[in-house]
Order: structure tokens, then sequence, then C-alpha cells
């Protein structure tokens, strides 16, 4: 299938994803061009072209996902089962192609992906920006063979653990492959603070900074967790929290 997209002279970038979870990860990455689309108001990418039946997410449980992306790319399903089309339509997909895919046959698929980003407004830039604030990004989690899916409001604190970062809700604990440092780029306006090398909170839960032996402390929320807050991350950490203060 990659062969027959790259074989199209309408076709870009083409990046390969072995399951839902690689997908939606490089949906949120800072790859360079990834980024420059969405400063600019366009879709991360254009279209994605996905199979029904893989490990964890499906084909349909990761359409619903993109449907509260903004803007959403473009969805067709290449997959050897007949019997969920009429689903596939319902989700949104511009087409459905059954297995083998066949040259001919992509490049119908993709006329048909053209004919919907052509029928599409483009977004508004600053819009966009207006957007990443308020979008509750979903950050898949693998449990045993089950991808779950997490929405960055419940995360309440995240801890660095070598190139993993653990994310701490009401509900528990969850390891997920992302450095704590990306996290804190991508997550920087929808409220998120780095206070340690080691932790990065949400601000709004932050409901008290004090002395601590050894230096100052934050306390999060009504569970009193008491987590460091290291000295080069002190002064950024107050005039944070008297900024949200007086915007409150």
């Amino acid at each position: 299938m990659r062969h027959c997209l790259e074989s199209n002279p309408h076709v870009g970038r083409v990046i390969p994803a072995v399951d839902a979870s690689e997908a939606l990860r490089f949906l949120g990455s800072e790859d360079a061009e990834i980024s420059a689309r969405k400063s600019s108001g366009m879709a991360p990418v254009d279209a994605v072209f996905a199979d029904i039946s893989m490990p964890g997410l499906s084909g349909m449980e990761m359409s619903r996902v993109f449907a509260s992306l903004n803007p959403a790319p473009v969805l067709v399903f290449v997959t050897g089962y007949a019997s969920e089309a009429v689903e596939a339509f319902d989700l949104g997909a511009v087409d459905y192609v059954l297995k083998p895919a066949r040259q001919e046959r992509i490049d119908k698929a993709l006329s048909r992906v053209l004919e919907k980003l052509k029928s599409t407004p483009a977004p508004d830039p600053s819009a966009a920006v207006d957007q990443t604030r308020t979008d509750d990004e979903v950050i898949p989690v693998e449990l045993g063979g089950t991808t779950k899916l997490i929405p960055r409001s419940s995360v309440r604190w995240v801890e660095a653990q070598g190139d993993y970062a653990r994310l701490f809700t009401n509900e528990g604990s969850h390891l997920v492959r992302i450095p704590l440092a990306q996290l804190e780029e991508r997550w920087e306006k929808a409220g998120f603070v780095r206070i340690h090398r080691s932790f990065l909170v949400a601000l709004p839960l932050i409901t008290e900074l004090r002395m601590g032996q050894g230096g100052y402390q934050v306390v999060i929320g009504n569970e009193e967790k008491v987590l460091p807050v290291s000295r080069r991350h002190t002064r950024e950490l107050k005039d944070r929290l008297v900024g949200t203060s007086r915007a409150g």
C-alpha cells in the first residue's frame, strides 16, 4: 500500500505506523514538518489509510479519536472485511478499499481524498492557535495488550522515569514512552508547569506552595499530595501562580 501511495503524483510524504497507538503518537509528535502544519492551522496529516483489525485500538476506534481532532485527517479504510463498510462510512470515511489493494483502486481513493480536502474550508490560523488551548489531547496507554485512552484533562501530575513518563490521575498511574521534556513542551498551553527535573504538574490543581525541609514544595488538590520544587523552577512557578491568581 505504501508503494501505491508513493506512486501517486498527488502524494508527498508517506509515514507508516504499525498500529493505532503509533499513529496517534505521530499526530501529536514534535516533528518539524508536522509542527509547521499545525502552527499554520493545517491538519498535521491530510489523510490516514488504515486497516480495521489491528493490535490494541481497532481502526474503527481510532477513527473516533480522529473525530476529536481539529482539523481531522481524511480517513480511508483498507481492509479485508467487507462487512463493516456501512459503519466505516457512518464514521466519516471517504472510501473503503478491500484487499488486495491495487494501484488503480488506491488512485481512486486518493481522488476522493482530494475532493474532500478541496471541499473543506481552510481553517483560520489564529483560531487554530486558540483551539490548542481547549482541545483535550488523548494519550494512548498500553495495558496488557489493550490500549486505553487517557485524556490529558484527567492527568494531575507527571513523573519522569528515564525515557518514560508516569501519568498520575484520580484512577491511578500509567506509564507511557514519552520523555517528560516533550510533554512539558506539548502541554504548556494546557496549563502544565515544570516544577522539578522529575515532575510536571497541572497548575490549576496546585493548592499550596510552601517551604519544607530542603526547599519549596507544592500541594496537589485535596489529596494533600506533596511534590518537591527545585530551586531553578521556583521563580517561574511563583510567577505562574501569581499570574493565574490575577487572571482569576
